[in-house]
């Protein structure tokens, strides 16, 4: 049984909850112990049998004085006024996690390690040579790489790269599956590594650590030149996490079995469509829009099954908070932390002046499809990539994903979000307003006093 600790409802380590969608209408967020995938049953590489990391809270958090109660204002079972209250339902309950209780916890050392390299840069190509050695020589881990890497000119060139890759596994995109393979995941460049990193897992997502050697580095907290003693500390579990939602994106085609499926929730990978292009687990964003068509989209927007719009512009982006500061704020959406539960909804040149971008919450149903009336078809792309044409009759389906991307803070989740909003966007950089001399006191303080 819970207890009310300070007037506020506490779950007991027994009502512990994954992260899972709840009767297809509601998204529920882990207060307790772990939240771990238990559909997961781990692997065997070399004959060792591991699980994949799990997500905790220990003993250790509260002694170094970390908050230990949730965030979320609001009481589930809060009450209004004398008789009116919230239906006890758990079943359609919504609890918000407290960043500061999301630490990553090993089940057993990790034994395999992914490493992502920006291509066709020299920086990055240095530091994946010493990073790849590392690991191999002191942490003794099996290291996988992708194929196209060592088809680089830069690294054919390496006699280093050349090497190393007889001491590593290769892989390549649309023939292998790293499903259940890999226990940590290395990114070396910029943004666009987490987001390939992430589109190569579309299901459970081992944690990710990406290293800033790219352009603009929103993403990508940590530095390089001390890289050993911080690959260490998360390999001992000593990190803390940021859980990125994702989006679940299915493409369904006129008539088709999937578009006969009532909710998006109920649409599962078959064996058979693991390189599927129309079921995409989707980090940043989904955008439909007129392609290279003169006429304007004109698009309908479902949300829970109901229409609420037509789109009448240049398209519509669907982002998660973490897609909320790349395309969507370009086109005047406002920038979410990536701890909030929420689907942004940002019009592109919408033909009306009073169309502005929303934020619904997170696990609802989203449709789009081509309006009747439109002149045109519309065009659908999955975080920049996949882009394919949709006509009448086809549909776009959105929810929240099951699975997020357990991203790795380099300080923790609000310090590393507001300085990448600092150092990479500049906001709300300006000029300081110069102190007026002689001023010692306000105008209004200054009246109130003679008054008196």
């Amino acid at each position: 049984m819970s207890s009310p600790v300070n007037g506020i409802r506490r779950k007991s380590n027994s009502e512990s909850e994954s992260m899972d969608l709840v009767n297809d209408k509601m998204v529920t967020f882990n207060l307790g112990e772990n939240f771990t995938d238990e559909s997961d049953g781990g692997s065997q590489v070399n004959g060792v049998k591991r699980r994949n990391a799990r997500f905790s809270r220990t003993s250790q958090d509260t002694e170094k004085g970390r908050r230990t109660k949730s965030l979320y204002g609001v009481m589930p079972n809060c009450k209004f006024g004398p008789c009116g209250s919230i239906l006890d339902d758990s079943a359609t309950s919504l609890t918000i996690p407290d960043p500061g209780s999301q630490k990553l916890n090993w089940n057993k050392p990790p034994l395999t390690v992914l490493v992502i390299k920006k291509m066709h840069d020299e920086n990055a190509l240095s530091a994946f040579t010493q990073l790849v050695k590392w690991l191999i020589q002191d942490k003794h881990m099996v290291v996988y790489v992708e194929k196209a890497v060592f088809d680089d000119a830069m690294c054919t060139g390496s006699r280093m790269c050349r090497e190393l890759q007889k001491q590593i596994k290769t892989f390549e995109e649309d023939k292998d599956d790293l499903t259940n393979k890999i226990d940590f995941v290395i990114c070396l460049g910029g943004d666009g590594t987490l987001l390939y990193a992430s589109s190569l897992f579309q299901a459970s997502m081992p944690p990710v650590m990406a290293f800033n050697m790219g352009s603009l580095g929103f993403l990508t907290p940590f530095s390089f030149h001390n890289y050993k003693e911080q690959v260490t500390q998360v390999l001992e579990g000593n990190a803390g996490l940021l859980l990125r939602y994702r989006l679940k994106c299915v493409i369904c085609r006129k008539d088709s079995h999937m578009a006969k499926i009532p909710h998006v929730k109920q649409i599962q990978r078959s064996h058979s469509t693991v390189q599927s292009k129309t079921h995409l687990l989707v980090f940043n964003e989904v955008v439909v829009d007129r392609g290279q068509s003169p006429y304007l989209s004109n698009i309908d927007l479902y949300v829970e099954g109901k229409l609420v719009t037509t789109v009448q512009g240049d398209g519509l982006i669907i982002s998660t908070p973490t897609g909320s500061t790349a395309y969507a704020v370009a086109a005047g959406a406002s920038m979410v932390h990536p701890n909030v539960p929420a689907i942004v909804i940002t019009p592109i040149c919408p033909h009306s002046l009073s169309f502005r971008p929303v934020v619904v919450p997170a696990g609802v149903e989203i449709k789009i499809m081509v309006s009747p009336e439109a002149r045109n078809s519309a065009w659908v792309s999955l975080d920049g990539r996949n882009r394919q044409e949709i006509f009448q009759g086809d549909s776009v389906r959105i929810t929240t994903a099951q699975y997020p991307v357990p991203s790795v803070c380099a300080k923790d989740q609000m310090d590393d979000w507001f300085e990448s909003l600092a150092e990479c966007l500049h906001w709300n950089v300006r000029k300081p307003q110069k102190a007026m001399p002689g001023l010692t006191e306000s105008p209004s303080t200054a009246s109130i006093n003679d008054s008196s």
